[in-house]
């Protein structure tokens, strides 16, 4: 071989050993002070529903629009709904009155009145006793017929029936309503109670309202439109939490801990870092997903980290790009780093 080529072999080796030291040196975690890892912003999504089958009248929202937590966004047509409640609140009222006058009991005046009929029909007992009794005698004197004497028994026995049923009349007056009657009663009302809340549940549940802070993400359905709770009318994007989500390989989970504070980077916002920390390691592993890794890796093994991100200016959006830097020589754990 010659001398010159024997020469440009050896320096080209020497150069090919200078940059493989350097290149491993350069990607490996030679301080092993963080983790470096790349995924994408993910966040909850809520759709929103109303719970009864009824037309929209109006809707308050649309989309990209932040709402607060409780904040009405749609209403449903009420005027069915109000006359349920209208009902609901008679019948209350109707079985209230009837609880009240049957734990009252009878009214003297209603005694009295029951006392005074059962004096006058006594009164006429009396006097259709001395009447039959008198025509006894004439009957076997012959001087009035036997039809007379029968029509004062009759008339004699009528009386004396209608006596009794005054006096138990009477007594009951006296006495008052039963006790079953009143706790019947009461059941009833407690029932029409029920009833009234019920309307006033649906009432409300035809005001639909965002359960947490967020932004407007679809607005499915428009005033007019019959909406229940199969259909949902808003689609709610929730700005807290908001986590990337990366993966971990099998080799490098030992060293991630939960609540591990951690630095988030986007392409958007280069000049910009946001505070995190790990919230959630799968406790099973996956595939790579086919968006994160080349076709060579998509074999590997992995476990799903979220990082939890402080997102104050509501910066960090659905599906955005990031880079995430993990201390992990951190000894904080489980603490939210987010200023209150």
């Amino acid at each position: 071989m010659p001398k010159p080529l024997k020469i440009i072999l050896i320096a080209a080796a020497i150069i090919a050993v200078v940059f493989g030291i350097w290149y491993f040196t350069s990607n490996s975690d030679s301080d092993q002070s963080s983790l470096t890892l790349y995924g994408n912003i993910d966040i909850r999504q809520v759709e929103l529903s109303f719970h009864d089958p009824e037309h929209i009248a109006e809707m308050k929202v649309k989309e990209g629009d932040l709402v607060a937590k409780d904040q009405l966004l749609a209403i449903q047509d009420l005027e069915r709904y109000q006359y349920k409640m209208e009902i609901a609140e008679a019948k209350l009222e109707a079985q209230r009155q009837l609880v009240e006058r049957l734990i009252t009991g009878t009214r003297p005046e209603d005694i009295r009145k029951a006392e005074d009929e059962m004096k006058a029909v006594e009164a006429e007992v009396i006097f259709d006793k001395k009447e039959y009794d008198r025509l006894k005698k004439l009957v076997k004197k012959k001087l009035t017929s036997v039809e007379s004497l029968d029509r004062a028994r009759a008339r004699l026995a009528s009386d004396r029936r209608k006596l009794q049923a005054l006096k138990e009349s009477y007594q009951l007056a006296v006495i008052g309503p039963r006790k079953e009657d009143i706790a019947q009663a009461k059941a009833l009302l407690k029932a029409n109670e029920s009833e009234l809340m019920l309307a006033k549940k649906i009432w409300h549940d035809a005001h639909l309202y965002s359960p947490s802070k967020g932004i407007i993400q679809d607005r499915i359905l428009e005033p007019g439109d019959m909406a229940d709770n199969r259909t949902p009318v808003f689609t709610l994007a929730l700005i807290d939490p908001v986590w990337a989500r990366v993966y971990v390989p099998e080799q490098r989970l030992g060293q991630i801990k939960y609540g591990m504070p951690a630095i988030i980077k986007t392409d958007s916002y280069p000049d910009k870092t946001y505070q995190g920390w790990v919230g959630f390691i799968s406790p099973t592993a996956e595939f790579t997903p086919k968006t994160v890794e080349t076709p060579e890796l998509r074999t590997s093994l992995v476990y799903q980290v979220r990082v939890f991100a402080c997102n104050a200016n509501n910066e960090l959006r659905l599906g955005m790009p990031v880079s995430v830097e993990i201390d992990i020589l951190s000894t904080i754990k489980n603490t939210r780093l987010c200023p209150q």
